[in-house]
Formats: structure tokens, C-alpha cells, sequence
């Protein structure tokens, strides 16, 4: 029997979405994109998730350019890959600001291995999706910033959700990040049952963004409501 680390190795390597999107916006896929990725989610979920134990799910939006749409790791910027996790890459530099917070409240719980042992982060959506702005520029767009792009992704979300709850996810409690994300994580839950509760927290991005000063307290928050498991 295929062990947590299989499953999720296997599972990224054959996500797919080509369904054509509104305005031209175009979807990222890092395991498709990058050769180096596969060995660095094969190095990753193979050094923390090498059994068959349960986890429970955190879910962000969908992946970013900066984080796991360029690691394949969420949440991961290369950076924390590195000095957090001990796996290098050398394709890529990145600093991701959702990723600093994510492994502070990582180090605050006690660690990559021990967080890793208790709980699986992934995205409501586990693919990414840019935008060209008026400027021309490439830019991150969620999978709930226009209805058009959230009913053309639905079902994928769907399936990509049951397909990780097979991995082996305890399905009483699911965290989410971002209230906005909550809402529309809460219409698909209401309709599939997928989680018993959904436990809502604000986004990393969010506090980095504009609650740097309270950035231990959020610590606080997170890390009281994932020590009730």
C-alpha cells in the first residue's frame, strides 16, 4: 500500500487543468513547468511524510508565483525550503512573505517534522492562475476573484479535494486561510460534506500585509486552535 508521501507525490504529478479561462488568464502548474520540482516534492513529502499516518488538512487559496508555484511546496518559498526543510533547489530564488509567516507559527509548534506529522497543507484550488494587469504584467489571481473563474474551476476543486481526502486526511477539521477563501470552501462543503467543521483563520499575506505588529498574536491564535487536535 502506497504511503502518505506516494499519494501526494503521485497525485501532483498528474494534475491537469485545460479548461480555457476567462480574460486570457492562464493557469500554473509548477510540476509541469519546472523538471527540478519533481525531485523537490519527491525530497520533501518523502523526508516528512514517509508513512501512513492521518493528518489534517490546512488549506490556502491557490497556489502563488512566489511559493508553491514556484516550489510545488505550499506555502514553501525557496528560502524556507531550504533553511527550514534542508532540501536545496537550484533552478529558482524566491521569497514569498505567506511563507514567512507559515514558518514562523512552523517553528512556534516545533518544527517541520512535527507540524509535517500533524498536518497537510494544500489550496482549495492546488493549481495557480495569472493574470496579464494594465501594465502588462503577470500577475496572481484567486480562483474566487471572478464567478466566471470559480464555476469553470469547481469540479476540479471537487475532485483534487476528495483525491487528497483519500491520502489519508482526518476529516473532522479543516483549516482554511482567508475568509473570503472560507466562504467558497463552505459552498463546496455544504453541497459535497467533504469536512465535519471548518475552522476559518485570517490569511499569512493578510497579517503579513497590515498586521505585521500583531503578528504574534496571530502566531497565538493559529497555534491554539491546531494544538486542540
Amino acid at each position: 500500500m502506497a504511503n502518505f508521501a506516494e499519494k501526494v507525490i503521485n497525485f501532483n504529478k498528474e494534475l491537469q487543468f485545460s479548461t480555457p479561462l476567462y480574460r486570457g488568464i492562464r493557469t500554473m502548474n509548477p510540476f509541469k513547468e519546472n523538471g527540478e520540482i519533481i525531485s523537490i516534492i519527491e525530497a520533501f513529502y518523502g523526508k516528512f511524510y514517509g508513512d501512513t499516518e492521518k493528518r489534517k488538512m490546512i488549506l490556502g487559496i491557490n497556489p502563488g508565483r512566489l511559493g508553491a508555484g514556484i516550489t510545488g511546496i505550499p506555502f514553501t518559498d525557496t528560502k524556507r525550503l531550504t533553511e527550514n526543510c534542508g532540501i536545496g533547489i537550484e533552478s529558482v530564488k524566491s521569497h514569498e512573505p505567506s511563507s514567512v509567516f507559515i514558518y514562523e507559527l512552523i517553528d512556534a509548534y516545533g518544527g517541520s517534522t512535527k507540524f509535517y506529522q500533524d498536518f497537510y497543507i494544500n489550496s482549495v484550488c492546488p493549481l495557480g492562475f495569472i493574470e496579464k494587469n494594465k501594465k502588462g504584467n503577470w500577475v496572481n489571481r484567486n480562483y474566487y476573484d471572478y464567478r466566471e473563474l470559480f464555476l469553470a474551476t469547481k469540479n476540479f476543486i471537487i475532485w483534487s479535494l476528495r483525491k487528497q481526502i483519500q491520502f489519508g486526511i482526518d476529516t473532522t477539521t479543516c483549516y482554511v486561510l482567508g475568509k473570503k477563501n472560507a466562504k467558497f470552501l463552505k459552498i463546496i462543503n455544504d453541497e459535497q460534506h467533504l469536512f465535519d467543521e471548518i475552522i476559518v483563520f485570517d490569511h499569512p499575506r493578510y497579517i503579513v500585509q497590515y498586521k505585521t505588529k500583531e503578528k504574534d498574536r496571530y502566531v497565538s491564535e493559529y497555534l491554539s486552535e491546531l494544538n486542540k487536535k
